[in-house]
C-alpha cells in the first residue's frame, strides 16, 4: 500500500513538472492560428482604418493572420457582445473605441456589457484629438473670446456634435470654463462640420481629421485642440490648456481588448506587439495623416484610463443631464 502511494505521488509530481514546463511553451507559441479583430463600425471609418493598420502590423510581427471583422450596429453592442462571449484564448479581440468603453457606461442607464469586468485591457492604440472649430465669420478670434462671449450670454451659442462622445467633450469644456452652450445634434462628423461650414451652427468640437483641410484653406477657424499637446497636423493651433483652461485634456481613443479571463502572457504578447507597431516611423506617419496620435500603452495604463474616465464622464453627464434609457 505504501509502495503504491509512493508510485502515485511520484507520477503526480512528474505530471506537474511536465505541465509546468509545457505551459510557457504553449504561451510562447501564441498565436498558432488566425486571430479575429472585431470592429463595431462599417468598413472605411476611422476605427476600421486603424484596425486594419494595426492588424497588418500584428500579422507581420506575430506571424499569423489578424483578420478584421466588421460587426456594425446597435451602438457597437453587437461587436462588444461578440468579444464578451468569445473564448478567452486571444483569438477574438476587440478594437474598443472610447465611445463604447467610457462614454456609454457614463450615459446609458443599462448596458448589455460591463466595460471593466467583461474585457481584459491590452493596449491603448491611438488618440483622436478634437479641435474647437468655428466659422471664420464669427467674432471669436481666440478661445478666450469664445469663453467670454458664452459667459455674457449663457446658452445663446449653439454647437454641433457628431455623437454623444463629442457632446460630452463639449460639455466637459463648458463645465470647466463655467459657461453654457446650446446642443444641436447631428448624425456624424461630416454633417456637423457641414453645418458649421454652412453657418447653420457657429461652433463644433470635431476630430482633427474631419476639419484639418478646411482649417488650412481658411474655410474654418481653429481656436484650440483638446489634447494635452499640440498636434503635428495643426502645429500653430494652441491647446485648450495653453489658451485658457490649464490642465484641460480630452481625446477620443481606440484600444485593443480581449475577453475577460484571457491569460496574462497572451495579453503581454499582444501588448508588446502593439507598442512595437506604434513606434514604427511609417506607422506613425500614416496615423498622423489620419489625425491620430500613436500611443501603445501598457495594459495597466489602459485599465487606469478606463476606470478614471468612466468616473469623470459619469459626473460630467450627470451635471449636463445627458442620459440614454
Amino acid at each position: 500500500m505504501l509502495q503504491s502511494f509512493r508510485l502515485l505521488s511520484s507520477a503526480c509530481m512528474t505530471l506537474a513538472a511536465t505541465l509546468a514546463i509545457a505551459a510557457p511553451a504553449l504561451a510562447a507559441d501564441y498565436p498558432e492560428r488566425p486571430v479575429n479583430l472585431i470592429v463595431g463600425f462599417p468598413p472605411g471609418g476611422g476605427n476600421d482604418v486603424l484596425a486594419r493598420l494595426v492588424a497588418s502590423q500584428l500579422q507581420a510581427d506575430l506571424g499569423q493572420p489578424f483578420v478584421v471583422e466588421n460587426r456594425p450596429g446597435a451602438q457597437g453592442f453587437i461587436a462588444f457582445g461578440a468579444v464578451k462571449n468569445a473564448a478567452p484564448d486571444g483569438y477574438t479581440l476587440l478594437i474598443g473605441p472610447s465611445s463604447g468603453m467610457t462614454v456609454n457606461p457614463a450615459i446609458y442607464r443599462e448596458l448589455p456589457y460591463d466595460a471593466v469586468k467583461d474585457f481584459a485591457p491590452v493596449s491603448l492604440i491611438g488618440e483622436f484629438p478634437l479641435v474647437v472649430t468655428v466659422h471664420p465669420t464669427t467674432p471669436y478670434q481666440s478661445l478666450p473670446e469664445l469663453i467670454e462671449a458664452a459667459r455674457q450670454a449663457p446658452g445663446a451659442i449653439d454647437y454641433a456634435s457628431a455623437a454623444t462622445s463629442f457632446q460630452l467633450a463639449t460639455e466637459m469644456f463648458a463645465q470647466q470654463a463655467g459657461v453654457e452652450f446650446n446642443h444641436i445634434p447631428y448624425k456624424g462628423s461630416a454633417q456637423a462640420v457641414t453645418a458649421v461650414l454652412g453657418q447653420q451652427v457657429p461652433l463644433t468640437f470635431a476630430d482633427s481629421a474631419a476639419v484639418t483641410a478646411q482649417i488650412r484653406d481658411g474655410s474654418l477657424r481653429a481656436l484650440a485642440v483638446t489634447s494635452r499637446d499640440r498636434v503635428s497636423t495643426l502645429p500653430d493651433v494652441p491647446t485648450v490648456s495653453e489658451a485658457g483652461l490649464p490642465g484641460f485634456n480630452i481625446v477620443l481613443w481606440s484600444a485593443l481588448f480581449a475577453p475577460a479571463g484571457t491569460p496574462d502572457d497572451v495579453i503581454q504578447t499582444l501588448q508588446r506587439s502593439v507598442a512595437k507597431a506604434m513606434k514604427d516611423p511609417a506607422m506613425q506617419e500614416r496615423l498622423a495623416s489620419l489625425g491620430v496620435i500613436p500611443v501603445g500603452s501598457s495594459s495597466q495604463a489602459l485599465a487606469d484610463t478606463l476606470s478614471s474616465q468612466i468616473e469623470e464622464y459619469t459626473q460630467v453627464a450627470k451635471t449636463a443631464k445627458i442620459s440614454v434609457d
